[in-house]
């Protein structure tokens, strides 16, 4: 396997396709999944003559499970580590999820010296909790059920969120794929159960609000209007008037996971983000 060890001994699995010639995209995952839920757009874009890079989270997929290190100053560490090893420059970043925090992030810490695009899809920031500055924000008992589920059976949460709410599989007439399910869920128990547990955390109640207005680049942003996982007001939209230079794409009835649910879509609109 392709792995780097960063400064505290966690080793980081990284995957890079396509020329080595070709701008370089680099992709950040969403919980609790790991690099292998952006195949769809890493063969795509890859395809069209772009250097595809993208790696586990620390505590995830193939990267090893340490103890400490689950949080977002850490991610946005690991992140440039990767970075730095391959030498990436002139790079597009592509954050889902709680990858979004995590490029977010990377922007505030490390500048834009290697960063040339970025790109938010069903993306966090800027802030998911519900506070006194931010009533748009899902409240902490939302986030204290994840938690609950996660130590009482998370196998069995992560089917339901998959089953539900993260596909959009609960709403009238959807069309269910046990295949998507079951990718989510073998996905989800590959990451370490500390390591997830402690990303609720980082992914609901980072403020990435100072991050975002560091953002001095062409920014795409994608989010569904159905998103019931990250509602879209207090992310995308939100995010979209922080950022100067961003262009907000709304899919009508999207949900959460439209990375897979709307991918040909967003295969079109990321490769011709990265074309421009």
């Amino acid at each position: 396997m392709s792995t780097i060890t960063v400064a505290d001994g966690t080793q980081i699995y990284f995957k890079d396709w396509g020329t080595g010639t070709g701008q370089p995209v680099v992709f950040s995952h969403g919980w609790p999944l790991s690099s292998d839920s952006w195949e769809s757009q890493m063969v795509h874009v890859a395809s069209h003559g772009f250097r595809a890079i993208a790696h586990d989270r620390r505590g995830h997929g193939r990267s090893s499970q340490p103890w400490n290190g689950n949080e977002m100053d850490t991610y946005a560490d690991d992140l440039a580590a990767v970075m730095d090893h391959l030498d990436v420059r002139n790079a597009v970043l592509v954050g889902f999820s709680t990858g979004g925090g995590e490029v977010a992030r990377y922007i505030g810490r490390y500048g834009t010296v290697r960063v040339a695009k970025a790109a938010l899809i069903s993306a966090v920031p800027p802030l998911m909790l519900q506070t006194a500055s931010n009533p748009g924000g899902l409240p902490i008992e939302v986030f204290d059920e994840i938690r609950t589920g996660s130590v009482t059976n998370r196998s069995q949460l992560y089917k339901d969120l998959a089953a539900g709410p993260f596909f959009g599989f609960n709403r009238p007439g959807a069309k269910v794929s046990q295949g998507l399910i079951d990718w989510f869920w073998s996905q989800g128990m590959q990451a370490g159960h500390k390591n997830a547990y402690d990303c609720i955390k980082a992914f609901s109640e980072t403020d990435f609000t100072e991050d975002l207005k560091a953002f001095d680049f062409p920014t795409l942003i994608v989010h569904g209007d159905d998103d019931q996982v990250v509602p879209i007001d207090a992310a995308g939209r939100a995010s979209a008037k922080l950022i100067p230079h961003a262009t907000l794409k709304v899919y009508a009835g999207a949900p959460h996971g439209l990375t897979d649910t709307h991918k040909q879509q967003l295969n079109e609109d990321l490769l011709e983000f990265l074309r421009s």
